[in-house]
């Protein structure tokens, strides 16, 4: 097994050589905000969705086009809208009044890197197409269904002070997103520095370094990732906490939660600590690799009561508290 661990270390060293030069290119021109760009390289790695919500002027959507650019795929970035339609998502069926046939004409959701700018402006029915694309990976026109391309990832972001004219996304959507950053205001020093490098007239760009291949190659390397049977039984454990929180010593916030964790988080976080490892150049999963991502991948996941909200006892706290409680191996 140690032999095993050290061959998968050595390939991962090798395969991961590329993500230092993507961060580079990144660095170009997104400043700071470190938390957010390896959160989307991680769900890249992982082919998992990713939704950051964060006021407006954080660069969200900047990051996202940042990150496509560095990698030569197809990339859309799709406005979302109180009027916007399946068909301006999906596609439509259009009649041919010369041939009397129906030809099909594919929506920008047919591309490998989807921006689904302020999603929770589009309405219910949007929402469920959206929500086969994400599941399923197919999209649906007539009688006819289509597989998407790998690598497809889809990046959402939204704006959590301006709910006028906004529709909420359901718990039921929200579990599709493997992720949820939050992403909060650049420090002092990072402020002086983007405006250096934004008020000076000329906006920085970045080049393609990677090809898809190398994103999919890099997938093969991630799964591989070796964890340890503690390490999996030590995911499970924070999941059921989640659930039964008195079960595991956790009576003082078992009236804060509503529902836990769905199997789905226990999944998201085997391959969110994987491509963790992956990132730091290291072929084996250690706890902190689990605490790394475990917020953004439950925050949206664990539902609180009304009585949380009462005593303003955010999911935050209340994931801090069982990471605190539940023994690490």
């Amino acid at each position: 097994m140690e032999h095993e661990v050290r061959v998968i270390n050595d390939m991962v060293k090798d395969e991961s050589a590329f993500v230092d030069r993507v961060l580079r290119e990144v660095g170009n021109v997104i400043v700071g905000q470190n938390h957010m760009v390896e959160r989307i390289l991680l769900a890249m790695l992982t082919g998992g969705h990713i939704l950051l919500e964060g006021v407006p002027g954080l660069a969200k959507t900047l990051a996202v086009n940042t990150v496509a650019s560095v990698i030569r795929t197809q990339f859309q970035r799709l406005q979302f809208t109180p009027d916007l339609l399946p068909a301006d998502l999906i596609g439509t069926l259009i009649y041919n009044q010369h041939s009397g046939e129906f030809t099909v004409k594919k929506g920008p959701i047919f591309a490998h890197m989807i921006l689904a700018d302020e999603i929770n402006r589009a309405p219910a029915k949007v929402q469920s197409a959206l929500l086969e694309v994400m599941q399923e990976r197919q999209v649906t026109i007539g009688d006819t269904t289509w597989k998407l391309e790998e690598p497809f990832i889809v990046m959402a972001t939204q704006n959590p002070i301006e709910q006028e004219g906004t529709y909420p996304l359901p718990e039921a959507q929200l579990d599709r997103f493997m992720m949820m950053v939050k992403v909060d205001y650049p420090t002092r020093t990072e402020e002086l520095a983007i405006l250096d490098r934004m008020a000076s007239g000329t906006a920085p760009t970045v080049e393609a370094v990677i090809e898809p291949e190398t994103l999919l190659q890099a997938r093969t390397v991630v799964d591989q990732v070796y964890i340890d049977p503690k390490i999996k039984e030590y995911i499970v454990d924070l999941v059921f906490a989640t659930r039964d929180p008195a079960a595991h010593g956790l009576s003082d916030i078992a009236d804060y939660i509503e529902y836990g964790a769905s199997p789905r988080a226990s999944i998201h976080l085997v391959r969110g600590a994987r491509a963790h490892a992956f990132l730091q150049h290291r072929g084996y999963v250690i706890p902190e690799d689990i605490k790394s991502v475990g917020m953004d991948i439950l925050r949206h996941r664990v539902i609180p009561t009304y009585e949380a909200e009462a005593e303003e006892m955010s999911v935050e706290d209340i994931l801090g508290r069982v990471f605190e409680q539940v023994d690490v191996p």
